[in-house]
Formats: C-alpha cells, sequence, structure tokens
C-alpha cells in the first residue's frame, strides 16, 4: 500500500536523517540534471542510494524505472545491497556494459531477427592474435594485450580503423607497433569478428546506441520503461559510454552524476573528466552539490591527500575539492626508505605483523602497488610470516572448488523448501561441505574454512537486513553476487595494483615501490599529462586508508645492488622535517627540473615535451622524418627481441626528439631528456648507428 500524509512525510525524513547538509542537499534536489562533486570517502554511495529512495519515496519515480550505472559490477552489486534497507526494489544498478547488454539482447530479435550473435568473452586475445598472425605482426602475448588495448582504446573513443592514424598522431600516443599497422590489424579483427556472427564488449555499447539512435519505436519504449538516471564515477566516462547515456537520455535531462576528477585514472581506456567538469554547460540549471566531508580517512590521512593532489599542476577549477577530515585525529603517516626491495618487503610484513597483534583483521590491510609483477615480492614475505593474503585479481571467489560445492549443496537444499531460521540452516548445509565448529591450523584448509565462513557471514548479513529472509532468497543471493562478482569478504591481506583499489578501502594500508620509475611510470615520463594521471594514481592509494597509512621505497631491486634509484618525485615536500630522508630529497629536487632553453630562439622550457625536444612549441619543429622511420623500425625490432612493449624501450615522444636533434655522439645523446645511463649502455650504441648511417647517405 503507497504510503500518504504524515506517515509519506516521516518516511522522506528518516530518508534524509543522518545525512549531512551536502549530502541532504544532494539527496533531495529536485528532478532533473544533478551534479555531485564527490571527494574520496565523503559518502558518496550512501547519497547515490539516498537520492534514489527519495525520488521513488516521493513518487516522482518509481523504483523500476530507475536505472543506475557504474563502471564495475561489484559496485553494482553495492548499489543493490544498499537499496534494498531503504525499501527500494526494482531498480536497475548495472555497469554500462551490462546493461546494454541486456537491452541488446532484448530488442535483437526486433531491430535484427535472425539468431543473436554470441558475446566474446575470453578469446579476444585469440582473434587479435588471428588477425596478427596474418598481417605479420608480433604474436607474442604481451604484444598482443597492449595491440587489443589499442583495439579497445579506439571503440571507446568512438575511433574507427581509418581514422586511428591520425588520432594517434594527434594525441601523440606511444603505441606498440606503427599506427598504420594497428589500423590494418584493427579492420582485420572487426572484420573476422563480424564473419564470425560475434561481438565483444565494446560493441554492446556501440550496437546499442546505434539500435536507439536508429529505431524510434525501441528508443521510445525503452524511454518510457527508463525515466531517471544515475551515473556513478562520472569522471571515468569514455565517449562510447557517454553517447550510449546521451541514446538512454533522449534530450531528457533527469540525470544525476557522481564522480571526482581527482580520481581519473583511465584516461588510456579513452576515459575523460570533461563531461563531468563540463557537466552545467550543457544543464546551465544543474543542481551542483560539492561533498568535501571526508568520513574514511583520519585527518592526518586527509591532510597528506590534500598535499599529494595539491601540487597538481594545471587542474580545472571542478577538481579543485579540499577533502576536511571529520573522524578523530590518528597515527601520523609513515615514511620509510629501504636498501633493497627485499628488506622494504620483510619489512612491510613485519608492521602488518604488528598491526594483527594489535587487534587489526587482516581483511583490513592491504598492500597496493603500482604494476601486479610487483606483488611476488610480498606474497613471500608474507608467507614466510605466517600471514594470510589474497592476490585482488587472482583465483575468483565464485570460481574456487569449495565455493562451487558450496553453492550447489544450498541450491539443493533450497529446492525442498525447508524451514527454519537462515543462518541456523546455512551453517547445517555448509557443515556438509567442510565447514566445522573450530577452524583448522592453517594452509589451504584454512583458507577453505574462511571461505566457508564467510558465506555463513553473509547470510547472517540478509539477514540482518531483510525480514524473514528465507534460503531460496539467500541462494538467489548468491546467485547475484557471483554474477556480479560482488564476492563476501574472506580473512586474508589484501595484495592488489593501485588501479584494482580503486573504490575499496581499509584500516592500514602500505603503498609500496614509490620509486621513479614505477611510480610515476617510467613510460609515462615526456607527457606532463601522463605524469598528472599518476599523481591522482598516487592519490587514489593514499585515499584508500582510513587510519594506517605507510609509505616506502627501495634504493636497489636485488640485496647488494647499486642504491641508485630515488623516491617518487610525488613524494617530495610530504616527508617531515626530521626524516632521515627529507634531507636527501631537498638535495635531490633540483635536478627534477632542469634550467633548459630552446634550441632555437633561446626562451626557458619549463614544459616536459619542450624539455625534450629541445625547443619551444613556438618553434618550428625540424624534424627528419626519414630517419624518424628507421628509428621506429629498429624500436620494433629490439621490442622483439626483449619481448617488451616497443614504448619500453623508448618513447615515440623520445624517438621524435632523437630525429630532430640527430645527436652525432653519447653526449649529445644524453643530453636528450629521458635517455639516462642505462638506456645509453643498452641502446646508445644502435640509435647512434642509425643517425649516422641517415648521415652517411
Amino acid at each position: 500500500m503507497p504510503l500518504v500524509g504524515s506517515a509519506l512525510a516521516n518516511r522522506r525524513q528518516d530518508l534524509l536523517d543522518g545525512l549531512d547538509p551536502e549530502q541532504r542537499a544532494a539527496a533531495c534536489a529536485p528532478r532533473g540534471p544533478v551534479c555531485v562533486l564527490a571527494g574520496a570517502g565523503t559518502g558518496k554511495t550512501r547519497t547515490i542510494t539516498h537520492r534514489i529512495a527519495y525520488l521513488v519515496c516521493s513518487g516522482h519515480v518509481a523504483a523500476g524505472q530507475v536505472l543506475a550505472v557504474t563502471f564495475t559490477a561489484r559496485a553494482a552489486g553495492e548499489l543493490r545491497a544498499r537499496l534494498r534497507p531503504l525499501g527500494v526494489e526494482g531498480a536497475q544498478a548495472r555497469t554500462f556494459h551490462a546493461a546494454a547488454l541486456r537491452q541488446l539482447r532484448y530488442f535483437w530479435p526486433r531491430v535484427v531477427g535472425d539468431r543473436q550473435w554470441d558475446l566474446i568473452e575470453g578469446n579476444k586475445l585469440r582473434l587479435v592474435g588471428q588477425a596478427a598472425n596474418k598481417l605479420g605482426l608480433p604474436t607474442e602475448l604481451e604484444v598482443l594485450r597492449d595491440l587489443t588495448s589499442e583495439i579497445e582504446w579506439a571503440k571507446a573513443s568512438l575511433i574507427g580503423p581509418d581514422d586511428y592514424p591520425a588520432a594517434v598522431a594527434r594525441r601523440s600516443r606511444d603505441v606498440p607497433e606503427p599506427a598504420e599497422r594497428i589500423a590494418e590489424l584493427y579492420r582485420t579483427y572487426e572484420r573476422a569478428k563480424s564473419d564470425a556472427q560475434l561481438l565483444d564488449f565494446d560493441d554492446l555499447l556501440l550496437h546499442t546506441t546505434a539500435v536507439l539512435e536508429e529505431h524510434s519505436a525501441v528508443a521510445e519504449e525503452f524511454r518510457d520503461r527508463y525515466r531517471c538516471f544515475v551515473v556513478d564515477e562520472y569522471q571515468d566516462v569514455t565517449p562510447a559510454q557517454q553517447r550510449l547515456l546521451d541514446a538512454w537520455l533522449g534530450g531528457r535531462d533527469d540525470l544525476t552524476v557522481v564522480g571526482d576528477a581527482n580520481q581519473t585514472i583511465y584516461s588510456f581506456g579513452g576515459a575523460s573528466p570533461r563531461p563531468l567538469l563540463e557537466f552545467t554547460r550543457r544543464f546551465p540549471d544543474a543542481t551542483v552539490v560539492r561533498l568535501e566531508r571526508d568520513y574514511r580517512s583520519t585527518p592526518q590521512v586527509v591532510a597528506l591527500a590534500n598535499r599529494v593532489i595539491g601540487a597538481a599542476r594545471g587542474r580545472p577549477a571542478g577538481s579543485r575539492l579540499n577533502l576536511v577530515g571529520q573522524r578523530p585525529d590518528g597515527p601520523p603517516p609513515r615514511f620509510a626508505e629501504y636498501d633493497d626491495e627485499a628488506t622494504e618487503a620483510a619489512a612491510v610484513a613485519a608492521r602488518i605483523r604488528e598491526l594483527l597483534d594489535a587487534g587489526v583483521p587482516a581483511s583490513e590491510i592491504a598492500v597496493l602497488y603500482r604494476v601486479n609483477a610487483q606483488s611476488e615480492g610480498y606474497e613471500q614475505a608474507l608467507s614466510e610470516a605466517g600471514i594470510p593474503y589474497l592476490v585482488r585479481g587472482g583465483e575468483r571467489f565464485f570460481a574456487r572448488r569449495e565455493v562451487r560445492q558450496a553453492m550447489a549443496a544450498l541450491r539443493t537444499a533450497a529446492a525442498g523448501e525447508p524451514q527454519g531460521e537462515l543462518v541456523t540452516m546455512v551453517r547445517r548445509v555448509l557443515a556438509g561441505v567442510g565447514l566445522t565448529e573450530q577452524p583448522p591450523s592453517g594452509g589451504a584448509a584454512k583458507e577453505r574454512w574462511d571461505a566457508l565462513l564467510a558465506l555463513v557471514e553473509l547470510a547472517e548479513e540478509l539477514a540482518a537486513t531483510t525480514d524473514g529472509a528465507t534460503l531460496g532468497r539467500y541462494v538467489a543471493e548468491l546467485d547475484q553476487r557471483a554474477s556480479a562478482q560482488h564476492p563476501p569478504t574472506v580473512e586474508g591481506v589484501t595484495l592488489a595494483s593501485l588501479h584494482a583499489a580503486k573504490g575499496l578501502e581499509w584500516d592500514a594500508v602500505f603503498l609500496v615501490g614509490l620509486a621513479e620509475g614505477t611510480l610515476p611510470i617510467l613510460h609515462a615520463d615526456g607527457s606532463d599529462e601522463a605524469i598528472e594521471e599518476e599523481r591522482r594514481l598516487f592519490y587514489v592509494g593514499v585515499t584508500r586508508a582510513r587510519e594506517h597509512l605507510s609509505l616506502s621505497w627501495a634504493l636497489a631491486r636485488n640485496p647488494g645492488g647499486r642504491r641508485n634509484r630515488r623516491r617518487s618525485r610525488f613524494l617530495y615536500g610530504l616527508l617531515p622535517e626530521d626524516h632521515p630522508a627529507a634531507r636527501v630529497g631537498r638535495q635531490q629536487q633540483k635536478p627534477m627540473e632542469p634550467k633548459a632553453r630552446c634550441r632555437i630562439c633561446g626562451a626557458a622550457l619549463l614544459a616536459t615535451m619542450e624539455i625534450k625536444l629541445g625547443r619551444c612549441g613556438k618553434c618550428p619543429a625540424d624534424i627528419d622524418e626519414d630517419l624518424l622511420a628507421r628509428l621506429k623500425e629498429w624500436r620494433v625490432e629490439r621490442a622483439r627481441e626483449l619481448n617488451v612493449p616497443a614504448f619500453v624501450v623508448f618513447t615515440d615522444a623520445t624517438l621524435v626528439a632523437i630525429a630532430e636533434q640527430r645527436p652525432a655522439d653519447t653526449t649529445a645523446l644524453v643530453a636528450i631528456s629521458g635517455i639516462g645511463a642505462t638506456k645509453l649502455e643498452r641502446f646508445g650504441a644502435d640509435v647512434l648507428a642509425v643517425v649516422n648511417q641517415r648521415h652517411e647517405r
């Protein structure tokens, strides 16, 4: 029975109680365009869900007319889980791709009429590899991954094969093979996919958009079904996603977007904060709310995060959020420098043991790094210390053998219409697949036991939030979570890359490997834009910590190796004055910003790319195109020999600088930014040979 009168007013007030003034303003904003600029830890998911519930409760929209989209299946699952206790059943919360797949499958018979094409899930690399082999391109796994990423970037950016080379040149994008060759690969892959009647994930967005744009009857039916749209993580929207969103809206403006430009970390995949930053230009009457009260982290962590992002260059106005910590004081962030990576990993494991002994749960501790290859040292160190851990991106929870067995047993039990209290029934069923009263002492048996216990805890959560929760309802919840890859919490320290950590949080976070060449990553140097994205990635890492934050770096890779690494430039100015490394850091800052002048007009050079090229942007380029082509050919060959992506040898920007300056000797070569002692030793003779070969002609 719908609520009326005072009951409705009380229900609406209940939905607003507990929200801060800014969250409340967003939740009860009128229908129409709403932009929520939400800093890290400011309660954006709470704000989104309460806004949806408030709109439904107020009668502005029916729950089934709401479509909320976000960027991970886990986040979509969390939205659904948060809406349920608010009394909202039937609202759709999905990823862009999941929503598009559902719509495309529904409308396919009407717009195509024949057999629905299958979706490529795990074999895209195989198709790309076949196309690459056909064209004589490298087919090593790492190269194929880079080539596949380029095709995905192009499709996400609405760039077709014919326009790809010009787009790459316009953006000065580093590519693993010559742009024309990648364009041909892209064309060949699309043709093979079409011949086999297959769709990839990017096609879901593109084809669904085409259906809505080209079939008015379909668009009308869809728009009658969905009236209200909510987009989470709007700073990460791609052109393809934005175009689909525009097709969904069809000129309407009942749209709420939530995002933080300071957390844009997927530009390499085509994401852009521009739609978020230009939202009010598109919708001049939009309600804009800024969430800056940080409820996640202590003031000490918040202060460090503000200093990290405050040092960013060229921050647009819409990204200038200044977080204000709301929690009680906590310990200051720790900074530590180690002789080598093994010593760093052992020290981190020792500190984690201290936290565990102090009562911090293992599931509330994370070790975050820039690249997945860094996990191995920490896996070893934690294993040696007897500390359980989980590698995020490793084996998925719902794919584990004991979890699959448990779910099968639960489905069988649910089919028998059992009676009883939910948690008791779940424990009884799971006892038959290995859940004992007391946990095993350790090892693989303890890991299996922890996974089964996590299923029990999920039943406890459902029973606490849903009146009369049944075993059938619980099994349906499990199936939905498995589909969304939204696993329950399992006890163990999390090991994850900074990208994989987005959207998560822990009581204690260790940011490790904070050395130049790792963060920022080596191939980002040479592009101010790429460096700033690395800074935002560091900011994301810092803001994952609730209370304990440790930041560390090593001066050498291996024990006994040369201690010639420098800590990340992002740490300068963050260390306490009395920290042993602070004095060294001040000495090292000067070389980071060399005073260079244009070799043509003599003007001071400030931008990284200007310094690399040795000329300012106003002066004309003097590039030897033939030499540049030869250098790229040489780079492809060396990359194949070393089995690494081409940009690891030299970036496009460095090759352009060489082709412009045409160094005649090693002194002139190392004068080019980005060519240090290591690069000179490995590639210097080859590069000079290519340059001199050109001179001899």
